[in-house]
């Protein structure tokens, strides 16, 4: 082998090597609306599907993985699980999960403390284990956790939601200033995908709606900040605007 040989196979082992320092995509969503602490009401359950059949799940119609398919599914609470399964089982995938689940006597800041530190947990692995290096993964939360104003306030010292975890702020500023401090309780029919260079450093940001058609064309889908319209008499919890 020739040393001109040598230095081009040099050169591909090289370039093939390079590693992600974090996944090359990560698609965050809240989970579906709810009925209780514990299940999604009739219309969280039908946005489960929908999702499936058209953005999340293999074969969807207008599937978000158009470059790499998902290497892995997270989710937190009971909700996030239920909204996700119906998506990670059509790809055979596990939920990995950092769970924060109802528990009878724990009191509401006994509950934002666990949430804080399982979404810690779940954003280091997402961004430190170099398993997702150069992957997509798909991040379902709950609301309060993936952007808040507030809650970002009430712990100044600490990284508590994704927004912070996840380095949004580190966007081009012209993107970052875009991007809502808050995730509005109103909505649960947007996705924020973030995409990140081979250094770990978010380069791009885009919102996708959850636009159902077909069979799945009466999922809500609402405007930003305006509470969505349900079905009368139902069971779902009707959030008010924040």
């Amino acid at each position: 082998m020739t040393s001109k040989m040598k230095l081009i196979l040099w050169l591909v082992l090289f370039s093939s090597s390079i590693a992600y320092a974090a996944p090359s995509r990560i698609i965050l969503l809240r989970h579906g609306e709810k009925e209780n602490a514990y299940a999604l009401c009739s219309v969280g359950q039908q946005r489960s599907v929908a999702l499936r059949s058209q953005f999340l799940g293999k074969g969807a119609s207008q599937s978000l993985f158009t470059t790499s398919p998902p290497s892995a599914f997270f989710a937190t609470t009971l909700h996030t699980l239920e909204l996700i399964a119906p998506s990670a089982n059509s790809w055979n995938l596990p939920i990995i999960t950092y769970p924060a689940l109802p528990l009878t006597g724990r009191n509401d800041a006994q509950t934002t403390e666990l949430i804080n530190n399982q979404t810690a947990l779940a954003a280091a692995n997402v961004m430190q284990d170099p398993t997702w290096n150069g992957k997509t993964v798909v991040m379902v939360w709950e609301h309060k956790h993936i952007a808040n104003k507030k809650l970002t306030k009430e712990f100044p010292d600490l990284m508590v939601d994704l927004r912070q975890l996840l380095k949004l702020d580190k966007l081009p500023e012209q993107i970052a200033k875009k991007i809502p401090k808050t995730w509005s309780g109103a909505n649960y029919n947007f996705f924020w995908i973030v995409d990140y260079d081979e250094k770990g450093n978010p380069v791009g940001f885009d919102v996708v709606r959850q636009n159902f058609t077909g069979q799945y064309a009466n999922v809500p889908n609402n405007d930003w900040g305006v509470a969505e319209s349900l079905p009368t008499n139902t069971k779902c919890k009707q959030w008010r605007v924040e």
